[in-house]
């Protein structure tokens, strides 16, 4: 089959690999028929040191099961199903309580010998608990928002729970990146009153307007605090969501938060400690947030997507094949698409 590797920083290929097969009992092969470029594969596109192996890329997708394990018993051949980017057994405690991504036997997709989504077809462990079966057909116009479930809408709502977003909040959304944009989407489902978004891209923030955003912010640093502050009366805003995973946007979202708020974190952290500790603790805000366990709120959220309620397809600005996938990542790093759609 044919699926992307990247060798290095800015090296990324479309190459012929060995077809997945059955290793455990409990597996599934899935035939990929929508993928995506995540921004945080950009981290490994700028920064990954150069390796001979490569690395098998992409964790979001919805596929057709092939092949299941002779242990498998809640999936059947010919089924479409979303693919989380982590994979769970679906029956250890941590995944009964509803986060899957603390699962005794978890394994990030692309990750630990697993191949990543943005190829043809891919082995998924612990199929039971990891792939979500969906009753829609392969051509269906919702197809790309039913993607988000995979990753980026169940971070953003992931952010939003944390923050504790309920109807009357104040909400500020730092970053105007996919997860972001599905924050702001997250925040209006909850009955936000205001949300803000922090970007400073003018077609992701208009995006973040017809979304549901009720301000916009591009000031930086105290500029940026300050005209929060403005917007919020003066207090700041009940609650943040952090979707960039930078020093300086934690820093704005504990700064902005108001007394007794709370940061709901899902931006992959670039630093070693979260910044901020003598405001937190001056200002009784909380901090949360981590992997977003998206596996525990499909049921949640895929009634919004199949009635038409909520669209974080909208995300998707460019579509691909598997040979436009490297074209893809350029167009990500610099800032030419919010999210890429690859479609083997």
């Amino acid at each position: 089959m044919r699926a992307t590797i990247m060798y290095g920083a800015g090296d990324v290929r479309v190459e012929n690999v060995p077809d997945p097969s059955i290793l455990q009992p409990t597996d599934a092969i899935i035939r990929v028929i929508r993928a995506c470029i995540c921004g945080t594969d950009l981290w490994l596109y700028r920064d990954m040191p150069g390796s001979e192996t490569g690395v098998s890329m992409g964790h979001e997708a919805i596929g057709i099961v092939e092949a299941i394990g002779r242990d498998v018993r809640t999936l059947e051949r010919g089924q479409v199903v979303v693919m989380p980017y982590a994979s769970s057994d679906g029956t250890c405690e941590f995944c009964k309580e509803g986060l899957p991504t603390a699962c005794v036997n978890l394994g990030i997709m692309s990750y630990q010998g697993l191949n990543g989504a943005q190829a043809e077809a891919l082995r998924i462990p612990w199929a039971d608990g990891t792939l979500y079966p969906l009753d829609v057909d392969t051509d269906d116009a919702r197809m790309t928002s039913l993607l988000t479930l995979s990753d980026v809408m169940g971070t953003g709502h992931h952010a939003a729970v944390v923050a504790r977003v309920a109807p009357g909040r104040r909400v500020v959304v730092v970053g105007d990146g996919a997860v972001g944009l599905c924050g702001v989407i997250a925040a209006k489902r909850l009955g936000a009153e205001q949300i803000i978004m922090v970007g400073r891209h003018p077609d992701r923030l208009a995006l973040a307007r017809e979304l549901g955003a009720t301000d916009i912010v591009s000031e930086r640093g105290a500029e940026g605090v300050e005209r929060v502050r403005e917007l919020t009366r003066g207090y700041g805003a009940h609650s943040v969501l952090e979707c960039v995973g930078t020093r300086e946007a934690t820093l704005l979202a504990i700064e902005v938060a108001r007394p007794g708020g709370a940061v709901g974190r899902v931006g992959l952290p670039h630093y070693e400690a979260i910044p901020g500790a003598e405001q937190t603790f001056w200002k009784n805000v909380t901090v949360g947030g981590g992997v977003a366990p998206v596996r525990a709120y499909i049921d949640e959220l895929l009634p919004d997507i199949l009635e038409g309620r909520i669209e974080p397809g909208r995300v998707f600005d460019r579509a691909v094949g598997l040979d436009g996938v490297p074209d893809g990542y350029r167009a990500m790093n610099t800032r030419e698409s919010i999210k890429v759609l690859v479609s083997p």
